[in-house]
């Protein structure tokens, strides 16, 4: 094909294309072994289907040296009494598999995803990235780094053609990144045999019967004579075997979605063994995060209760924080606050992303206090006296006395500065509970009362006041309230606010001027 001109006849230069491949295999497995650390150094198989017809799908490497193959029954893993056998888990893959998503995505926003049902494939457009992340075995070296931050083994290989560092993925044991250089695709991928091509099984067993093993011996058949006598997808296959093969790349673009979910193995009763899977789940949510230079704003846990009950908690600190142990204790706190009323059969971890805190400090300002000491204090204290008794206390829209509701404690970004006036005012000092007073009333107003088993005349009477609201509640209230001046035997004054309640005729000493 003749390379495309401009009109002055000048060639065209063609974008330069450089792609890296994150193959996963044993994909099932690994999504498993991922939030289960402690099983990493232990033989263990995945297998899948309805009881007794279970079948191996996926191993590690352990179970692999054991000798354990894929496709073994139920009977023949009880062979393997040093063996883990795990079941598979479509929520932990797709967990796994958003992870790694989002870690590739921290490195070029052109992602493509090849999967299949054992292994995870996906392929990055790095063409230009060098001022960014240096040369292509530095940011294969700085992705490996970071795949296997979030507990899972892979392989990478870079190429300037598409195809070709699939190919070499998929062959690929080394744990070191392989760097194709151009031009030099064929002879990479001329031992690599035919099944990385995934053929169709005629034209399998027409390579067979040819002898043809390796791509390197597809590549060099003369492609005319190979269309002829098998059609136009032996050219695409020639293609892939000699690195040429041109591709459209469609990127993939994900969405930010901070979530883990982990199907434990047997019921969980006990909240230490519970906090322990929470932790390993906390780890990865925080590495995710940070990767994205975001912090955790809030954390929901649901537990999924035997019965199909579940229980659902949020946490939320007062400033976006990535710190895991500050995580774990408020959860813990909560939890112990607030315990789930059944066996726990599979946890999910749900993340608000926020921006990171960060504080701008005087040359001879005060350090702060920590807001991990504050957030543990405030759990703390919400364990012994309530939920709904810690935070602080706002007004609501209603003429009722007293009534407030409460919201936890949020630090914003931008402190807000109000002014406060110097005008001299009366201090009010309120009674909770309000306390019962004997009154003599005169033509319908206070004249005199008893507090405390003082006596007292009224000198100024102001009112009545009166208030009522939420007539279409059982919680109906009115109140009659008065304003009075009054003084004591001894000559003492007195200012005071009366309540009453027409409903019971009942009066009350709500509040005390000073």
């Amino acid at each position: 094909m003749a390379e495309p001109h401009l009109l002055d006849g000048t060639p065209m230069s063609r974008p330069a294309e450089l792609y890296a491949c994150l193959f996963v295999r044993e994909f099932p497995a690994q999504a498993l072994l991922r939030l289960r650390p402690e099983l990493r150094d232990q033989p263990c198989a995945v297998m899948e289907g309805k009881p007794p017809l279970e079948s191996v799908c996926s191993l590690n490497a352990k179970a692999c040296a054991m000798g354990v193959e894929e496709g073994m029954t139920r009977v023949e893993m009880d062979t393997f009494p040093s063996a883990r056998v795990l079941s598979r888990s479509a929520v932990e893959e797709e967990a796994a598999r958003v992870a790694l998503l989002e870690c590739v995505g921290g490195f070029s926003p052109r992602v493509e995803e090849r999967s299949d049902d054992r292994a995870f494939i996906c392929v990055i457009d790095i063409a230009g990235t060098e001022k960014l992340f240096g040369t292509p075995r530095m940011l294969a070296n700085t992705l490996l780094k970071r795949v296997r931050a979030l507990g899972i083994d892979a392989q990478v290989t870079v190429s300037h053609n598409f195809e070709a560092a699939i190919c070499l993925a998929r062959r690929m044991r080394s744990r070191a990144p392989q760097v194709i250089g151009q031009g030099e695709e064929g002879s990479a991928l001329a031992t690599l045999p035919l099944s990385v091509l995934e053929l169709a099984e005629e034209h399998a067993e027409v390579f067979s019967l040819w002898g043809i093993h390796t791509l390197g011996m597809l590549a060099e058949l003369p492609e005319k004579e190979l269309i002829s006598r098998l059609g136009q997808e032996s050219q695409r296959l020639r293609q892939l075997a000699r690195g040429e093969m041109p591709h459209l790349f469609v990127p993939y673009e994900p969405a930010l979605a901070l979530e883990e979910r982990m199907e434990l193995d047997s019921p969980v009763e006990m909240l230490d063994s519970l906090l322990f899977v929470v932790g390993v789940m906390l780890e990865q949510l925080v590495l995710r995060a940070s990767a994205r230079v975001l912090a955790l704003a809030s954390v929901t846990v649901t537990l999924s209760l035997e019965g199909g009950a579940s229980h659902t908690r949020t946490v939320r600190p007062a400033l976006p924080s990535v710190d895991r142990q500050l995580w774990l204790k408020l959860i813990h706190l909560d939890l112990e606050a607030h315990p789930p009323q059944a066996a726990i059969l599979a946890v999910t971890l749900t993340a608000e992303p926020g921006r990171t805190s960060k504080v701008q400090l005087g040359l001879f300002s005060p350090q702060l206090p920590e807001p991990m000491r504050l957030d543990v204090t405030l759990a703390r204290i919400r364990k012994i006296v309530g939920e709904n008794c810690v935070g602080r206390a706002v007004l609501t829209d209603s003429h009722h006395s007293d009534a407030f509701r409460m919201e936890p404690f949020v630090v914003t970004s931008e402190a807000k500065f109000e002014a406060v006036s110097h005008m001299p005012r009366a201090a009010m000092r309120q009674f909770r509970p309000t306390e019962n007073t004997a009154v003599t009333l005169c033509g319908r107003r206070p004249s005199s009362f008893y507090f405390r088993n003082v006596h007292y005349r009224v000198e100024r009477a102001y009112g009545p006041w009166l208030a009522s609201g939420e007539w279409w509640n059982p919680g109906l209230w009115s109140c009659e309230q008065w304003d009075l001046v009054a003084r004591s035997d001894d000559g003492s004054l007195f200012c005071c606010v009366l309540t009453c309640n027409p409903a019971d005729n009942c009066w009350r000493m709500t509040a005390l001027y000073d």
